[in-house]
């Protein structure tokens, strides 16, 4: 899901080398094939969020939906948008309360990793991805000779993005934009991505009552949004129009673009499993930190019993992320992990693709253990963490809920003070830890 939103599907941006290590307590971005329920053995965990009203919001903007219209179309027709495709598309438009609520809607709690992946490896995905990349075998060559990029990270990302296409939001593209221009928190990026998707409908490519996708305006089988559209959407199937709504040839070959200019490298992995040595310096699980896979190996960094090293990784450059903290699985990541990221920046969805893409073959197997006695921070906790960490001279920056490079900085400085493994992971040991000084 090229990135929009601090959303469920969030804003496509190059991501500095220290997001490699979002935690994904606090990272995880729900894509649009979550919204849609899978069959999962055993089923997964019901997911807990914060109360919030069932009423929807009142909004009370300086101007009118008709005065910011009038005054966004001048704006729209200075950047090229006819008048014509401008009222056309508006026609009838008004705000969405829904797109609101769901903007300004927080979840108290986040999924553990593990439950998290035990839905987007579901074995419903798996067959599903295993039966479309025999059926689209021809295709799939076409765009990995076209791209160079591997067909079981495409299908995969397909399938995380939309079940395969078979849910991609049904809200008008335009309609929702307008709301979160108009009323959202963001409302010059959703300008930026409004005026792109008047664009697309003037370019030909689709009709704005067509034009379906997310609340946050993410949009067809693999979720694009405006502007990445713009840049990296292509006419696979030769009908004259970028389609990826409705040809799954032109959204996974613009997918495959997309991830060929993030940096994807044919025929090498995306990371794999490790094992840390005891003593290990946990500080060096950063995303600023990188080193080849010997250097990480000199380090003590072992594979697991039974597992060998991809061929030809011994060069290259890897990170160590530690998705649970260091009483968890650890991995050491690679270029393509980093492409993916750039899709979607949450290290647990980066890890649930690369994964994925193994079960089509029936590998991905994760064979380090979950410590699923430490649930992740609520929200609420993170802030508080935070404001504690700063409050005792650990700079944890805004107290936001949301675990960054400066809160993870203070965590270690924190952790090394307190003489524990230094991993930047917000615990509930070090928030007790706090409360109690």
């Amino acid at each position: 899901m090229p990135l929009s939103y601090s959303r469920r599907w969030p804003m496509r941006q190059l991501i500095a080398a220290s997001s490699v290590i979002l935690l994904v307590a606090c990272a995880e971005k729900p894509t649009a094939a979550d919204a849609q329920p899978l069959p999962v053995t055993p089923a997964a965990p019901v997911i807990t969020t914060s109360a919030v009203s069932t009423d929807m919001p009142t909004i009370q903007p300086a101007q009118s939906f008709s005065e910011w219209q009038a005054n966004f179309r001048v704006q729209a027709l200075n950047a090229g948008v006819s008048p014509q495709v401008f009222d056309n598309a508006f026609a009838g438009v008004t705000p969405d309360m829904s797109v609101i609520k769901a903007d300004r809607s927080q979840p108290e709690f986040s999924r553990p990793v593990w439950e998290y992946l035990d839905g987007a490896l579901s074995p419903l995905r798996v067959r599903n991805g295993q039966r479309l990349l025999e059926q689209n075998a021809e295709l799939l060559t076409r765009i990995e000779q076209r791209y160079g990029v591997d067909r079981q990270a495409l299908v995969s990302v397909w399938g995380m993005e939309s079940n395969f296409g078979s849910f991609q939001g049904n809200k008008s593209v335009i309609r929702s934009l307008a709301t979160l221009a108009y009323e959202g928190r963001r409302p010059e990026f959703a300008q930026s991505q409004l005026i792109a998707a008047l664009k697309i409908i003037q370019e030909g490519d689709i009709t704005a009552e067509k034009m379906l996708g997310s609340w946050a305006g993410a949009m067809g089988q693999t979720q694009f949004i405006p502007t990445t559209y713009e840049t990296h959407a292509v006419d696979f199937d030769g009908d004259g129009r970028r389609d990826i709504w409705n040809s799954s040839a032109d959204a996974l070959a613009s997918t495959a673009h997309y991830l060929q200019s993030s940096g994807w490298k044919q025929g090498q992995p995306w990371g794999f499993e490790v094992q840390l040595p005891t003593g290990f310096d946990y500080a060096l699980a950063d995303g600023s930190v990188r080193k080849s896979v010997s250097e990480w190996q000199k380090l003590g960094v072992t594979l697991p019993a039974g597992a060998q090293a991809p061929t030809g990784t011994q060069e290259l450059s890897a990170t160590l992320l530690l998705p649970a903290g260091y009483r968890g699985p650890a991995f050491l990541v690679l270029d393509n992990f980093r492409a993916i990221l750039r899709y979607n920046n949450s290290s647990s969805y980066a890890l649930a693709v690369g994964l994925l893409s193994q079960r089509f073959n029936g590998g991905g197997t994760i064979l380090g253990d979950w410590p699923k006695d430490d649930l992740p921070l609520s929200r609420s906790e993170r802030i508080e963490l935070q404001t504690l960490l700063t409050q005792r001279n650990y700079d944890a920056g805004n107290p936001d809920g949301i675990i960054g490079a400066n809160t993870r900085k203070a965590i270690r400085s924190a952790q090394q003070a307190f003489g524990w493994p230094a991993d930047g992971y917000p615990s509930h040991k070090l928030l007790e830890r706090l409360r109690s000084q």
